[in-house]
């Protein structure tokens, strides 16, 4: 029986989204530390990303050290946050598995978000050439992203392969699992301690039909599907 084809997510998959927004908060930092001459800005958007609050984060900070959060200040920060060239690095178990060499099967990608930062994430971890296909739906504009079916379809088409062929491995019980499985793909979570999703599936339907800790037991639980 050939491998089945693998279509991972990128973000607290691959690697870990909490490095990513570190390393945007240094960037943003050091600009606002010559713009501003503030000093400490990464340094609260890293506690206050600690603490769970993911959103609205530098305009909690500039209110916090008496600034004003004037949308073309925000616009400003949120650009240099999602356009910079970030210091991440795959996970250990990811490096392991895109690295070995008796996997055969064919691997895929889907990522959400804005083109140009999930294309510097790809760039930054050196695995594009590891990928048969990249699908980043914000190429396609707003309304793609998961849960939405059209990347998955596409996948389908570009692999010329069966639903029954692909296996999606994500991490965000709340979008990732749904559409695939309706579909007809196996369905594959891994559970990062540090990742940032945690919300349990809504339903059944939203369910994956593993669940992992590590990618070093991908393979192990591909022998189900």
């Amino acid at each position: 029986m050939a491998d089945p084809i693998l279509v991972f997510d990128l973000d607290d998959t691959l690697y870990l989204e909490r490095n990513f927004a570190l390393s945007g908060y240094q960037v943003v930092g050091a600009w606002m530390q010559a713009r501003y001459g503030v000093t400490d800005f990464a340094q609260r958007c890293t506690k206050r990303f600690e603490t769970g609050a993911y959103t609205g984060i530098f305009n909690h900070v500039l209110r916090d050290l008496g600034l004003m959060d004037s949308p073309d200040l925000i616009t400003r920060l949120v650009e240099l946050y999602r356009n910079h060239p970030p210091n991440i690095t795959l996970e250990p178990d990811a490096l392991r598995f895109l690295s070995l060499p008796r996997y055969k099967g064919k691997r895929g990608l889907i990522t959400d978000g804005p083109p140009r930062t999930q294309a510097n994430k790809i760039a930054a971890l050196g695995i594009k050439d590891q990928l048969d296909f990249v699908v980043r739906t914000g190429e396609w504009g707003a309304g793609f992203s998961k849960p939405h079916p059209r990347a998955f379809g596409y996948l389908e088409q570009a692999f010329q392969a069966h639903p029954e062929q692909m296996v999606y491995v994500a991490d965000n019980a709340a979008k990732d699992f749904v559409t695939p499985n309706a579909r007809g793909w196996g369905t594959v979570q891994i559970v990062r301690p540090l990742g940032i999703y945690k919300t349990p599936p809504a339903d059944r339907a939203h369910a994956p039909a593993a669940t992992i800790t590590s990618l070093d037991d991908l393979t192990r639980c591909l022998t189900q599907f």
